[in-house]
């Protein structure tokens, strides 16, 4: 079951409010964690077992922590996190690479076809980084462990944020689980923001993605360089509005309930730096990394060299979260490439330079790497990078450029939609003495999302596969 799905918006979410709003105040919690675990059982079935039992061992080992047998409980926690990690997203990727192995050194690899394939829960990246977050604050003391097991499963099972992010931490809505606002004003925020979130995934999103699969799924080899062009600007705008629209529909709902989480996505695009971007992109997920990665191995504190060596971990391990794949590691390694550079010295030649062209720099930066995030493998991903920067001429005339650029009202009136959304101008507008039209505009978008929604032919969230 996604957001943008006429059984969620229609079905699944009224009932899922009805229930809550009706249950009295101490019953809250436990509503939220019924509704988030049919929500899950949807679409995984018995998988959701899984969520409950990283519920339960990591509820039990916040309390062995706050006992005192603090590195028992935090080895348990971090163990069956990523045992269940390793087991369920990259076991797959550990046969493949070992029989491919055996194959290049002269083995018969056939017996390869005979393992079967372990499906990848979804969310599951998210919900064990969340629950690995909390055991490491209780063992630091950055929080009490919560000693009231319902209250804990709602908060690592709350469908608004369960499976593609952001990712929550206990300590950001501790307090929240136990006592928080309801009010109109508050819940209309949360329609508001959650309309936002699906015009950006269903009007945006959907119509580059279209765009982008067109390109992306042809013989790159026959690609001319206009082409290659679009597709991965294509790809670019469509990463952006659907890994930011689903932050904003979860964000959204978790006002509707009650909650306020912090802000995933900040503008990434106007960022001068890749430093910047990680900043703005992902907040939730490089907020982690460098809050119980990078820091844990030390940081910046010591030598050059242990620094940059912190910063490749990091952005190898962001890679691989992202998924089991070596073009998924390549990408992350890209990224903490020029994080390298900039540390060494490219940040403050960049400081000197036209902003232009430093918003240009980070940008082109961010598009390369989207091509080794979209492609298959990495051949692929080579030569369409060549396809990018080595001109390469089609026998195309204009009015086959202009169908396959689908220059035509539909696109270029999301186009023009995409650029404001990359910009700071509409949060500018909705504070500005036309914000009286702000209601008009919301009420624009969700009808105009609703009659674009097609419930047979939905594209799914990108980070679903994460």
């Amino acid at each position: 079951m996604v957001f943008s799905s006429f059984i969620f918006l229609f079905l699944f979410l009224p009932i899922a409010l009805l229930l809550y709003f009706c249950a009295p105040k101490k019953f809250k919690n436990f509503i939220l964690l019924i509704i988030s675990l049919f929500f899950y059982a949807w679409s995984e079935n018995l998988l959701v077992v899984l969520l409950i039992a990283s519920s339960i061992l990591d509820y039990s080992c916040g309390l062995i922590i706050e006992s005192g047998r603090r590195k028992l409980g935090l080895t348990v926690s971090i163990l069956f996190n990523l045992f269940i990690l390793f087991s369920f997203k990259y076991l797959n990727f550990t046969f493949d690479n070992l029989f491919a192995l055996l194959e290049y050194l002269g083995f018969d690899s056939n017996t390869a076809l005979n393992i079967p394939r372990i499906v990848l829960p979804i969310g599951i990246s998210f919900y064990t980084f969340q629950t690995m977050s909390y055991t490491i604050d209780v063992y630091r003391g950055n929080v009490k462990a919560n000693r009231n097991f319902i209250d804990f499963a709602a908060y690592v099972s709350m469908f608004p944020q369960l499976v593609a992010g952001p990712i929550i931490r206990y300590a950001d809505i501790s307090l929240q689980l136990k006592s928080r606002d309801h009010s109109i004003e508050k819940f209309n925020a949360g329609v508001q923001r959650f309309i936002i979130g699906l015009a950006k995934k269903v009007l945006i999103s959907d119509t580059f993605a279209s765009i982008a699969d067109s390109v992306f799924t042809q013989d790159i080899g026959d690609l001319s360089t206009p082409y290659a062009w679009v597709g991965i600007a294509s790809v670019t705008i469509q990463y952006y509005f659907d890994f930011s629209g689903y932050s904003d529909m979860a964000i959204g709902l978790g006002k509707m309930f009650g909650f306020d989480f912090l802000e995933n996505f900040n503008y990434p695009y106007l960022s001068k730096t890749i430093q910047e971007f990680w900043r703005r992109w992902h907040i939730s997920l490089s907020t982690w990394f460098r809050d119980y990665v990078y820091i844990s191995l030390g940081g910046n504190r010591k030598s050059n060299l242990i620094t940059y060596r912190n910063l490749l971990i990091v952005f190898f391990i962001t890679g691989l979260w992202h998924g089991a794949s070596w073009n998924f590691i390549v990408f992350g390694l890209f990224h903490g490439f020029f994080m390298l550079l900039e540390k060494m010295g490219l940040a403050k030649i960049l400081k000197t330079l036209w902003r232009p062209i430093r918003h240009f720099y980070a940008l082109l930066v961010v598009m390369v790497s989207f091509v080794f995030f979209r492609s298959e493998n990495l051949t692929d991903s080579l030569l369409y990078i060549k396809k990018m920067f080595v001109y390469s001429g089609g026998n195309e005339t204009m009015n086959s450029y202009l169908n396959y650029f689908h220059f035509n009202s539909h696109t270029l009136l999301f186009a023009v939609v995409a650029i404001v959304f990359c910009f700071p101008i509409y949060k500018r507008f909705v504070n500005s003495k036309f914000s009286w039209a702000h209601n008009i505009i919301v009420v624009s978008l969700l009808f105009l999302s609703i009659i674009y929604l097609n419930a047979d032919k939905n594209i799914p969230f990108l980070y679903f596969r994460f």
